[in-house]
């Protein structure tokens, strides 16, 4: 005992405070790592419950999308932010929120117009058709897409607003784009992106359909000549051309807003016996030639030639016979079970 009492009694004051130091915290570590192992096992258990959660999250959507072919609001949401994909074009893949803006469009429009006329078989049927006409579309667009990259087309966000403003003069009504923006929300539940983006599609469509389509871009040049020979005698000229060219007669006056891929609202800037020369229908389906022979403030009496794109459709058409169109749903029509 005396040797230990000499040893401590020469030690330093530093030394013994640095002696002190570590027995108090000797006595800490015992409380800190249980804390510490803790905190530890808490992180890897949050860490394992947020991958659970997100597991049942991604499997409940894709059960959702791909199985049980719902297409609600939500699910419309997530797939804006999730890049899913619906069906492949030729390994090009189809945007799912494509396909679901444009079937959700189509229903909006048929639900809120037609209210309770139809009965649920009735109802069931219908969005059996339109899921089918949207993914095909949808699948369109793509091909569409994928053109273009070769062909180095592209639509600028000026053309999208140009369209957009021309969208809102439709029928010669100068709307404002807060009305306008109300009119296509109550008839297609669509916001302003959305419809941009329906836009863009349609005019990279008819940009394609334009430049590959050699055929229709030489019956129109006849189309333009034989008018120019024939003062502008349409009937006349369509005869001529045969089934390259389809010829069409109002009969009457018909209304400044009639939806007819935008014939009616061309009409409206002429003068009677005046013609339009060449424009690509609002639809981006074809080419139209329209001729004036009478209108009033509000409504319309015109002829016109519509020189149709075929190519399009045609290559598309191939695509699905060789089987490079690939749908990762199924669409069955209830009338068909």
């Amino acid at each position: 005992m005396s040797l230990l009492k000499k040893k401590d009694e020469k030690k330093t004051e530093q030394e013994k405070v640095e002696e002190r130091r570590e027995e108090v915290l000797a006595k800490g570590r015992k409380f800190k790592y249980p804390l510490q192992w803790t905190k530890h096992r808490i992180v890897i258990n949050t860490i394992l419950i947020s991958i659970i959660i997100l597991a049942i999250i991604v499997v409940g959507g894709w059960l959702a999308l791909y199985r049980l072919g719902m297409t609600d609001e939500l699910l419309y949401r997530i797939t804006k932010i999730v890049p899913a994909s619906v069906a492949t074009v030729d390994n090009e893949a189809v945007r799912f929120s494509d396909y679901l803006m444009l079937y959700r469009s189509s229903m909006t429009s048929i639900e809120r117009q037609s209210g309770s006329q139809f009965d649920q078989s009735s109802v069931e049927s219908l969005r059996a058709e339109y899921k089918r006409i949207a993914l095909t579309e949808a699948e369109k667009y793509t091909f569409a897409a994928s053109l273009a990259k070769q062909l180095d087309i592209e639509v600028t966000k000026e053309e999208v607003a140009a369209e957009f403003d021309r969208h809102l003069k439709i029928g010669g009504i100068d709307r404002s784009e807060e009305g306008f923006l109300k009119i296509i929300s109550d008839n297609f539940g669509m916001d302003k992106s959305e419809y941009e983006r329906m836009l863009y599609l349609s005019l990279l469509k008819s940009k394609v359909s334009i430049a590959i389509d050699e055929n229709a871009n030489k019956i129109a040049g006849q189309v333009e000549k034989l008018l120019s020979e024939n003062n502008n005698n349409y009937g006349a000229v369509a005869e001529q051309l045969g089934d390259a060219v389809s010829y069409e007669e109002t009969g009457g006056l018909v209304d400044s807003k009639n939806i007819d891929g935008g014939r009616a609202s061309e009409a409206m800037k002429l003068e009677p016996g005046a013609s339009s020369g060449k424009f690509v229908s609002m639809n981006g389906d074809g080419y139209y030639f329209v001729k004036l022979i009478k209108k009033t403030d509000s409504e319309a009496n015109f002829v016109s030639i519509k020189v149709p794109f075929s190519e399009f459709d045609k290559r598309f058409n191939e695509l699905v016979e060789s089987q490079k169109i690939n749908e990762s749903i199924k669409i069955v029509d209830p009338n068909n079970q």
